[in-house]
């Protein structure tokens, strides 16, 4: 709330009018990495950590304003004209690609004061975009998004898919509608089914921001998207029912197929596999397995599907020897962001204190550490 009241004040004194209070929040997948977009399992917490956006009825001409408190950069558009929007190439696609988004959908975007403010870092791998898209979503439709939910995380994915031009899954935006409080959301990414997944008392969830982020991200991403699609079409050759790498299996990847695509959906079938393993484990209890899963899936990122850097290596390695650590991963597209680490809460403060010095001495860069709860999703402040 104090948030929500601080944007409010800065609201009034930018556009001078009271406003409506959205959030939506960021994300940290605990494990199902780059399976979302080939249909698999994926089990991500909503965080705490959040966009806001606060709006009123625009107070000057016909046009469709917002502004961003943390980047101090703004843009306008024709609010009649959003339908007719193209890409500037900059952080206000995902808020005019949401824009036309509800347009297509019959739901009219009038003129609009927009003020956004987010606590989710930009570039850890946690989600920024899903928490603006969604956020946005909410404050331009006056909330009425939310009265259908899984349309809601339909409408933010288009949004990125076909505005910003990210061939993202569906998993960032559907966490940031249906996020739920000390659960996790193991989500079928096929079929859109979800269950909710209790996470452990005595566990802590931190995530270790590198605090880099290498250009090669984007590129790779597209890349993994095709090379997935190679798999696929390899396969079908003897297994014409396979729409997907969700329906793969081992024996079917060693049938000849090149060597690129062969690792890309080795990742793919055995990480779908440590999404159903870990939320067993996670409902057992069983910390010790839930990090083996954690450092499994990191090892199969890092060597099959190749979406790691030495960072992110570095980070991992050293956790892992940690006292107190149960396990360790990259979280995120790669290439940079975060790990995310499953920790003792008695040993919480030594891993703060030891993967910092640890990270500072090799890269001379001083880590964020964000401690992740299990949050709620989206809707109104």
């Amino acid at each position: 709330m104090e948030k929500a009241h601080a944007l409010l004040e800065k609201f009034k004194e930018r556009f001078g009018t009271t406003a409506a209070v959205y959030r939506a929040p960021g994300r940290v997948n605990l494990i199902g990495e780059h399976t979302d977009y080939n249909e698999g399992f994926v089990l991500p917490i909503a965080l705490e950590m959040a966009c806001y956006t606060a709006v009123s009825p625009g107070s000057a001409a016909p046009l469709l304003r917002i502004y961003s408190e943390d980047l101090l950069d703004g843009a306008e558009w024709p609010a009649a004209d959003v339908p007719l929007a193209k890409p500037r190439r900059d952080w206000t696609d995902y808020v005019f690609g949401v824009a036309q988004q509800l347009t297509s959908r019959g739901i009219e975007v009038s003129p609009k004061d927009l003020l956004i403010h987010s606590t989710v870092p930009v570039g850890a791998g946690l989600s920024s975009s899903a928490a603006l898209e969604i956020s946005s979503a909410l404050a331009l439709s006056d909330g009425r998004a939310l009265s259908d939910k899984m349309e809601l995380v339909r409408l933010g994915r288009a949004a990125e898919n076909q505005f910003v031009g990210m061939p993202c899954g569906i998993m960032d935006q559907f966490i940031s509608v249906f996020g739920r409080d000390h659960c996790a959301i193991k989500i079928d990414c096929r079929n859109l089914e979800y269950e909710e997944v209790p996470i452990p008392d005595d566990v802590v969830i931190l995530a270790v921001n590198t605090m880099v982020k290498h250009e090669l991200g984007a590129s790779a991403y597209r890349e993994r998207v095709a090379e997935c699609g190679q798999a696929v079409a390899h396969i079908q050759r003897r297994h014409p029912s396979v729409n997907s790498l969700r329906d793969a299996t081992k024996e079917m990847l060693d049938d000849g197929m090149p060597e690129v695509p062969r690792k890309r959906a080795r990742h793919i079938v055995s990480e779908n596999q440590r999404v159903e393993e870990f939320a067993r484990a996670a409902a057992a209890g069983d910390r010790k397995r839930m990090g083996e899963l954690f450092v499994g899936s990191h090892r199969s990122l890092q060597h099959d599907y190749e979406v790691s850097c030495v960072e992110l290596d570095f980070l991992v390695d050293t956790a892992t020897g940690l006292p107190g650590v149960f396990g360790s991963r990259m979280t995120g597209g790669g290439f940079g962001g975060c790990t995310v680490n499953l920790v003792d809460p008695g040993s919480a403060d030594d891993f703060r204190s030891a993967i910092t010095a640890a990270y500072q001495e090799r890269y001379q860069i001083a880590p964020q550490i964000y401690e992740c709860r299990p949050s709620a999703g989206a809707g109104p402040v």
